[in-house]
């Protein structure tokens, strides 16, 4: 049998992990087991383990990709104008008809949040860590000050707390006033 290089180990731990984000964010963590993450990866449930020791080890690694995927802009963002513009451009992409859409491919706050904290104890530290790495890039985004930090938190409670609102309406007009007011409020943190 052929052994696998380093590198295609790497490049197949991080499919599974994208494919773990992707799915777990659509489904729920409780909808998706480890074979449907390894069938939609295009890899057999056999070789699941030589990756993660178990499936909250899993969730633990695709809740900290899709963190990052979703806050790389702010993390990338260099100057104060810089980080303005990429924190307007967050908020403008996270409170979307996309977002709502499709939470298979935004925030994992947003989709997760509330199913993480019942979830085992790595699955809710993994969480908890993704929440404050969100909230820390968002805040060196905001303009300096004392209460960076609370502003970060107030709009991340907000665009969150907008996006599951918005998923849980079942009338596109009342999903279409949650995102404008939600924005309205918003962008008076972002922009005072």
């Amino acid at each position: 049998m052929a052994r696998v290089s380093r590198e295609e180990k790497q490049r197949t731990h991080a499919a599974i992990v994208a494919t773990a984000a992707r799915l777990f964010r659509e489904h729920g963590l409780a909808g998706v087991g480890v074979a449907d993450v390894m069938s939609a990866a295009g890899l057999t449930h056999g070789g699941f383990y030589r990756h993660f020791a178990s499936k909250d080890a899993l969730i633990a690694a695709a809740f900290a990709q899709a963190v990052e995927e979703a806050t790389a802009a702010l993390a990338a963002a260099d100057g104060a104008a810089a980080r303005q513009a990429a924190l307007l451009r967050y908020v403008d992409v996270y409170l979307s008809r996309e977002h709502v859409d499709r939470p298979s491919t935004g925030c994992p706050l947003a989709a997760l949040g509330g199913e993480a904290r019942h979830a085992a104890p790595e699955t809710a530290d993994a969480a908890a860590a993704g929440m404050d790495r969100a909230i820390a890039r968002v805040a060196r985004c905001l303009p300096a000050g004392q209460a960076r930090l609370t502003k970060a938190r107030c709009l991340m409670s907000l665009l969150v707390g907008a996006i599951t609102i918005a998923r849980l309406s079942r009338d596109a007009t009342d999903r279409e006033a949650i995102l404008a007011a939600a924005r309205e409020d918003a962008l008076r943190i972002v922009a005072p």
